[in-house]
């Protein structure tokens, strides 16, 4: 009796846990929305709190991707893509905490960061501006502890990362794969980072992206680009027209479409790295519009083009939705944000076939739905920005300039443009070069023989569905005489 009672204490615990956090977070909000003045102890309770609960759903998004791309590839390769979006995590992981945030973030010059790693070196967060000093000077604005910036900003890392997953399944040795993953986070990724939200030179020059369409979403792309293209289609993909090869399981890639829908909202209302209930709103106000416009867009296109609304195409509609308001959800109208969501799901539909076209075979979208997105939100961003001065985060020094159709000027635009040829002639090259690498030294690709019996054999000898295999495996002469069996029984017995 009193180990089941110390069992149900023990269940409440992480529920009381989180009442108490919602009541801080709900208290500091309520505080901050009536203008009152929140003790600087409390608001780093409050904010740090709200950042590590958005950093949760983001992490949460790694599910979402599991079952986005296992539900979208065949069944004999199921236990690879699991295993490769489970692993990818921990490589990230400790290869972003030893180097990738410090070069990402770490104080040095407009192009890399180069102190801070392993998290080591003087650092005074969660204090801010002037009071700060360390060697992370790029994110001394957000007043939270430094090992909470950490893991925000590490969960990006491994979205960007899980990205190429999907495009390079079901072909892609797992050992190419890991290895890749963590060039990708410790040092090509970081880059990026450093250059757009670090302090480098791409930030200077008032490029914006808010919550990563290019940095996280675009590079993940150009990363994944590469790497298919090198691999080349899926054995009998395109030898005779174009075969589609259908996923094994829509349920569970629904499922993760809607885990990814639900993880975004944390995605790009924690990038505002304080609990404001003012941009928190607002962010995931115009996040949703945009993923339910990129739905319904998808949705028609699909209906129209094969006369069939598409469910694959409805989920990457949503999530091209999704990707394509990620740079501005803080700086753009919510009317503005269901053109913008309208346009990505649109286009993700045609890019999908674009694609196909070239013959670059991508199982699970990933390339309509992260590069072109990306690319797309990235310049969203210049032609939709309201400027500063209409919302309070949003200020001359904090977020783009009036966008074009808005009534600003074409520069923001072309800042916009030349960020994103930045990012892909380095990212594009850089990939491109670690790939053949691999290619030259390990093999990239496995067999025709283990493509042809699954990965999750020949990679792992396992299965994901053991029964239904054995099933298979059953003489021919199994079911007809259960067949057999089953009408003898049903026959009237005065045929017998």
């Amino acid at each position: 009796m009193m180990r089941q009672f110390r069992q149900r204490r023990i269940g409440w615990h992480p529920i009381l846990f989180l009442a108490v956090a919602i009541w801080l977070v709900w208290n500091g909000a309520v505080l901050a929305a009536d203008g009152a003045p929140v003790p600087a102890s409390l608001q780093v309770t409050v904010d740090t709190l709200w950042v590590l609960l958005c950093a949760a759903l983001v992490f949460f998004m790694n599910a979402g991707f599991a079952m986005l791309e296992t539900g979208f590839c065949q069944s004999k390769n199921a236990v690879n893509v699991l295993t490769k979006n489970l692993i990818v995590f921990g490589v990230v992981s400790l290869c972003f905490w030893a180097v990738g945030f410090a070069i990402m973030f770490g104080n040095g010059n407009s192009v890399f960061g180069h102190s801070g790693f392993f998290l080591q070196g003087l650092d005074l967060s969660p204090l801010t501006g002037e009071r700060y000093s360390g060697v992370f000077s790029s994110l001394a604005w957000t007043g939270i502890p430094l090992e909470a910036k950490f893991f925000f900003q590490l969960v990006f890392a491994g979205a960007a990362t899980t990205i190429v997953s999907g495009a390079v399944a079901e072909r892609i040795s797992f050992f190419a794969f890991f290895t890749f993953s963590a060039v990708l986070s410790l040092v090509i990724y970081p880059m990026v980072g450093h250059w757009v939200w670090g302090g480098g030179f791409l930030q200077t020059m008032g490029f914006s992206d808010f919550a990563g369409s290019t940095v996280v979403h675009s590079v993940g792309g150009w990363a994944a680009l590469t790497g298919a293209w090198l691999l080349g289609p899926r054995a009998g993909r395109y030898e005779q027209g174009e075969k589609a090869i259908p996923g094994h399981n829509l349920a569970i890639a629904t499922l993760g479409g809607l885990i990814l829908w639900f993880g975004w909202f944390g995605f790009n209302a924690g990038s505002s790295m304080a609990a404001d209930p003012v941009a928190a709103s607002r962010i995931i106000l115009t996040t949703n519009l945009s993923a339910s416009t990129g739905a319904v867009a998808a949705a028609i296109v699909s209906w129209l083009v094969t006369s069939k609304p598409d469910l694959g195409m409805i989920i990457n509609g949503a999530l091209a939705g999704l990707v394509s308001i990620t740079a501005g959800c803080a700086y753009v109208a919510p009317t503005s944000a269901i053109i913008i969501g309208f346009v990505g799901g649109m286009v993700a539909v045609f890019a999908a076939k674009l694609f196909n076209r070239w013959h670059i075979d991508d199982p699970v979208g990933a390339l309509p739905v992260h590069l072109v997105g990306g690319i797309w939100g990235t310049v969203a961003v210049g032609l939709f920005s309201v400027g500063p001065g209409i919302n309070p985060w949003h200020t001359e020094v904090s977020g783009p300039a009036l966008g074009v159709l808005m009534g600003g000027d074409i520069q923001p635009l072309l800042i916009q443009l030349m960020g994103i040829a930045t990012v892909a002639i380095f990212v594009g090259v850089s990939t491109l070069i670690i790939w053949s690498i691999l290619q030259y030294a390990f093999g990239l690709r496995v067999s025709l023989q283990a493509e042809s019996i699954g990965l999750d054999l020949s990679e792992h000898s396992l299965e994901a569905y053991p029964e239904f295999s054995r099933r298979a495996l059953l003489p021919d002469t199994f079911f007809p005489s259960i067949e057999r069996d089953l009408m003898q029984s049903a026959a009237p017995k005065a045929e017998r």
